[in-house]
């Protein structure tokens, strides 16, 4: 019933920009907490960036910060990973979850989260 669906990932330069999207299907997204986690190859997931559904708020790992931007549209029940100025330790794959949990509290903690998408490649190189 829960789906998650990524989408927007490729292959791009250093110092290029990808926006990467979330689609939710068989639940209203602006209800759920969502974030944003990548995984490289041989390293363990960790979380980028996540939005509160409460207040709409945004956190960011410091290693993006500056560069990254998760934003909600509620009409088209989607999320977005604006990304910049890429780098190459960017590279991976991203998934986007949302957190069932009604005591959610900011988090990039991949326990965190219920429900995942697939994922979408993410390659940043020259």
């Amino acid at each position: 019933q829960v789906q998650l669906v990524e989408s927007g990932g490729g292959l791009v330069q250093p110092g290029g920009s990808l926006r990467l999207s979330c689609v939710a299907s068989g639940f209203s997204l602006d209800h759920y907490p969502i974030g944003w986690f990548r995984q490289a190859p041989g390293k363990e997931r960790e979380g980028v960036s996540c939005i509160s559904n409460s207040d709409g708020s945004t956190y960011y790992r410091d290693s993006v910060k500056g560069r990254f931007t998760i934003s909600r549209d509620n009409a088209k029940n989607t999320v977005y990973l604006q990304m910049n100025s890429l780098e190459p330790e960017d590279t991976g794959v991203y998934r986007c979850a949302a957190a069932e949990s009604t005591d959610w509290v900011p988090s990039l903690g991949k326990e965190a989260y219920d429900y995942w998408g697939r994922g979408t490649q993410v390659t940043v190189s020259s």
